[in-house]
């Protein structure tokens, strides 16, 4: 079958792959949409700090099922959504609730060979029904759950102020599930455009433009207080480590994003503020189950989220474009039909 292969970073190669064989507990899957995530576009570039090459990306996908263990729930031609979290069920995290910080995790995509292909075998409990979504918004329940997640990490609740660096996918999942929590919700990015994109996806927001004047307006919007709340979702040293600035006494700051770097701050600024410095990976099933829940709702803008379409012979050449090339791009999707 065919594949999508990063084979060191700056190459990739559509490669002809073995099909997978159905082991027990597994099912079958033919995949159908693959999103184009940020981990992609980093493994690409080489600054990506799990990974070994060569590697088939992806991990934001819509499937059919193929053939599923007697006696399974799903049926053959069903449309379903891939949690590509691959947990070992028996460590300290998985036994206390927390498979998304498993610590023998395997994300497809990353430390095991992913969906940019055309089959793939992965356990049934990896498998989530579709509920009667579309196959696009199969494809954007991964990237969305994961701000579903840092907004239930961050007990975001009415009232609140919110700041969230980074106007990228994860970014505006995390602005929408704030929002919906019932948040005041602020983006900031370095670039205006992006965030005139983003308001409109997120809905009711204000946007902060990152640069020499964003202090000052951020003084000016929280009073000089800060916001209650900050998310990070940019994966960029300079943003996260200016982020502990951007906190209010007695607030919580949240990392979405990873940096393969050293995060360093200021103690006695921390200190005085008796902030919660907390840490979100991934997302688990009841945040797949609130992403669900928001599209039927029709609560996600989807068709202002999907921008950028491609299949598996042409994200050879749009994949490593995109990299660079990011007016108007919010979400790009590979379609395999």
């Amino acid at each position: 079958m065919n594949s999508v292969m990063c084979t060191r970073p700056g190459h990739l190669e559509r490669r002809q792959i073995s099909r997978p064989q159905r082991r027990e507990g597994e099912v079958l899957l033919r995949i159908r949409r693959i999103g184009i995530c940020g981990t992609d576009y980093h493994i690409f570039e080489g600054s990506h700090p799990y990974l070994a090459y060569p590697r088939i990306m992806g991990h934001e996908l819509a499937a059919e099922v193929l053939e599923a263990p007697a006696g399974s729930a799903f049926a053959t031609g069903e449309p379903v959504i891939v949690n590509p979290y691959l947990a070992c069920g028996t460590c300290h995290a998985c036994r206390t609730g927390k498979p998304n910080c498993c610590m023998a995790i395997a994300v497809l995509g990353v430390h095991r060979d992913g969906g940019m292909c055309e089959e793939l075998s992965i356990p049934e409990r990896n498998v989530l029904a579709a509920g009667g979504l579309s196959l696009d918004a199969c494809a954007t329940v991964e990237f969305l759950a994961i701000g579903a997640h840092a907004v239930r990490r961050g007990s975001i609740g009415p009232g609140d102020r919110v700041l969230v660096a980074g106007a990228g996918p994860i970014g505006l999942g995390t602005a929408i599930f704030a929002r919906l929590a019932g948040a005041s919700v602020h983006i900031t990015d370095l670039d205006p455009r992006r965030l005139a994109e983003a308001c409109p996806i997120v809905g009711d927001c204000q946007s902060i433009v990152a640069g020499e004047t964003a202090a000052a307006e951020i003084a000016r919007l929280t009073g000089g207080d800060g916001f209650d709340a900050v998310f990070d979702a940019t994966g960029n040293l300079a943003s996260i480590q200016s982020g502990f600035l951007r906190v209010a006494h007695g607030g919580r700051y949240i990392l979405v994003s990873v940096v393969n770097e050293t995060v360093s701050f200021a103690d006695p600024e921390f200190h005085k503020r008796e902030m919660s410095l907390i840490g979100s990976r991934n997302a688990t099933r009841a945040d797949f189950d609130t992403v669900i829940a928001a599209h039927k709702a029709g609560q996600i803008p989807l068709d202002r989220i999907i921008t950028h379409r491609t299949d598996l012979k042409g994200a050879i050449s749009d994949l490593p474009r995109w990299t660079h090339e990011k007016d108007g791009l919010i979400k790009a999707v590979i379609t395999l039909d």
